[in-house]
């Protein structure tokens, strides 16, 4: 048995985007100078940026929380890959995406919501970061929250520094940290 010719299944995969019926549509970009990513877009927005995708595990946290019909439709990626590539090539400062954070508990969202504010170029700390959002005390909270960032790069949990101001820990690892601050000439 042959599979489904290419064009044919590139058309589908269009369609399907194009008619609102996907819950998420994904993408995994191979050639970013911060390695493969799987970029993920609901009806609501960008939903998902991982790092080292594992693509079964990452699908299956996205139908967990957007809904079954998940899909590879790299056209319904367009706009977030064009901002990707000028954010690397550094001619973007900020993206101008819609977010889909609907399946972020409302601690993290008004965390991340705080993060988004932090500018290209700057930095803040766990601690000043749970300072603007009420919980003073709450600095470990905010690492967890960097932690699990469903939008790590567009939500810069990258420009989270330690207290002193050193480079602590990053989902996708401190390499990834150091070269993202980097490119914003936040570190020298």
């Amino acid at each position: 048995m042959t599979g489904v010719p290419t064009v044919l299944d590139e058309r589908f995969r269009t369609a399907a985007a194009a008619s609102g019926e996907l819950d998420v549509a994904y993408d995994v970009l191979d050639d970013t100078p911060v390695g493969r990513l799987l970029v993920g877009v609901s009806e609501r927005g960008l939903c998902r940026v991982g790092f080292d995708p594992e693509p079964e595990a990452e699908l299956e946290r996205l139908a967990r929380h957007f809904g079954p019909r998940v899909l590879r439709a790299p056209d319904a990626l367009d706009r977030v890959r064009r901002e990707l590539d000028e954010y690397f090539a550094g001619r973007r400062h900020a993206f101008d995406l819609e977010l889909d954070l609907r399946a972020t508990p409302e601690f993290h969202r008004r965390v991340l919501e705080e993060l988004d504010r932090v500018e290209y170029g700057h930095t803040t700390t766990y601690g000043a970061l749970a300072a603007q959002v009420g919980a003073p005390r709450a600095a470990r909270a905010v690492g967890t929250v960097m932690n699990r960032n469903p939008l790590p790069i567009v939500l810069p949990c990258h420009r989270v520094v330690g207290a002193n101001g050193s480079l602590t820990g990053y989902g996708g690892g401190l390499d990834r940290k150091e070269w993202l601050l980097r490119l914003e000439g936040a570190l020298l």
